[in-house]
């Protein structure tokens, strides 16, 4: 009989729910929230894998990759997979992000263990057909085309190539870099597997009716004879901070006939681990987050500037980007971006009001409590913390650096962090003529 592990950290999630982690013998690290409301279980599989290890020429690799582990096996074709999935009336995708990449599954209870047993098959013996892979690399190609003539991605193109090195990861846009997409070959996707895919590089995160010793079971018997390489697991590229003496020049104008312009702001921000990640998603929250957010109410609402205006911050291994945009009428490019920069602008020149710092930080309290909701939500939050190395106790660190933030704390970080500003513009050649001589 199997000799189960004992939990290794516990803590509490939401309504009562407790998420706790175990760690199999070849280092597979495996959390379980235990929640019968519903007789559903929920999973997200973490690697440690995604752009930031691709190496050098081949900027969409793990892009195809994830697009072919469900294409075949050793065993199992691509239809019998699909078969074995929907017979039951369960779920299973895969994709990659820029810091790892992931496996989801959702089934019922007493179809767990099979799912389980089949998404085990795919992350140990994936056979990447070569018609698969082909298939793959022509519908990524496709996508690339496709999205060369959408205007907000061609400005966050634009953006990331000045914010970042030439070559870095955080760089990609969509599938990867078309001609390096073009060369690639099965053995490669199956070198990047066997570098990449083994179990003390991987976190198993499971919520939904079962019990955690049966479900620790479960996994000790589905990969806990999975063997750990000899070799040393590589790091990851790209996580080292970035100088702005490295990125070049901080502006980038895409010309494209168009009525409508894109202007688009960034700045390079703290990763998560970095102290003043919290008071930028804070920042975030403030300026962008939902119709009552200061750009959506200034420059939309009360000026008529924009037909769309946003912003992102990326939760980020490395350094990460705090980017806020708008669509505009091609005859307001001009108002719009001195508009959007007064609003950079002021948050650095002038701190919050005491008002405006506690409405975002119970919107953003709000909002963390309404992304706890689901089994699928509970497993990828606490999955995802574990990924990045923050551990599961982040879930409830995370709110307490929130609430413990005062507006001297956020008017420093604005300060550090948003001072230096990357401007990214697209739109007609009259719309943006004032910029071109400057790029």
């Amino acid at each position: 009989m199997l000799s189960l592990p004992a939990p290794t950290a516990s803590v509490p999630v939401t309504s009562g729910l407790l998420c706790q982690k175990f760690e199999l013998a070849n280092g597979l690290t495996v959390l379980i929230t235990e929640n019968p409301i519903a007789d559903i279980v929920s999973a997200r599989i973490f690697v440690g894998a995604g752009s930031t290890r691709e190496t050098s020429g081949q900027a969409g690799l793990a892009f195809v990759m994830a697009a072919t582990l469900t294409k075949g096996t050793h065993r199992l074709s691509s239809a019998e997979i699909a078969e074995q999935v929907e017979s039951v009336g369960a779920s299973l995708g895969v994709e990659r992000a820029p810091d790892y990449f992931l496996l989801s599954l959702k089934t019922v209870s007493e179809d767990f263990l099979d799912i389980l047993s089949l998404a085990a098959e795919l992350l140990q013996f994936p056979s990447f057909p070569p018609s698969e892979v082909e298939l793959e690399k022509k519908l990524a190609l496709q996508s690339i085309r496709s999205q060369q003539e959408q205007p907000f991605t061609l400005a966050l193109k634009g953006l990331r190539q000045s914010l970042f090195p030439p070559g870095h990861p955080y760089t990609q846009i969509g599938p990867g870099d078309p001609d390096q997409i073009a060369q690639l070959q099965p053995a490669d996707l199956h070198q990047y597997h066997q570098t990449y895919f083994r179990p003390d590089n991987m976190v198993i995160s499971l919520s939904g009716n079962l019990q955690a010793a049966e479900a620790v079971h479960y996994c000790q018997q589905i990969f806990g004879d999975w063997p750990v390489p000899e070799q040393p697991l590589l790091p990851p590229i790209g996580l080292q901070p970035v100088s702005s003496m490295e990125t070049g020049s901080n502006l980038a104008i895409t010309t494209q006939p168009t009525q409508q312009s894109i202007v688009m702001l960034g700045h390079l921000a703290p990763s998560v681990q970095e102290p003043d990640y919290v008071a930028l998603k804070l920042l975030y929250t403030y300026l962008c987050s939902g119709l009552s957010s200061r750009l959506f109410v200034e420059l939309r609402e009360k000026q008529g500037l924009a037909y769309e205006v946003s912003g992102f911050y990326p939760t980020r291994l490395g350094p990460s980007h705090f980017v806020v945009y708008l669509g505009t009428a091609a005859d307001n490019t001009a108002i719009a971006l001195a508009k959007l920069q007064a609003e950079i602008h002021r948050l650095s020149q002038q701190p919050l009001a005491d008002e405006a710092l506690e409405t975002a930080k119970s919107k953003l309290l709000g909002q963390y409590v309404l992304g706890k909701q689901s089994n699928a939500q509970l497993a990828h939050l606490m999955g995802w913390y574990e990924a990045l190395g923050l551990g599961i106790h982040y879930d409830q660190t995370f709110p307490k650096q929130i609430a413990s933030l005062d507006v001297e704390t956020v008017y420093q970080a604005a300060g550090q962090h948003l001072q230096q500003s990357h401007l990214s513009l697209v739109g007609s050649e009259a719309a943006v003529q004032p910029w071109l001589a400057l790029s």
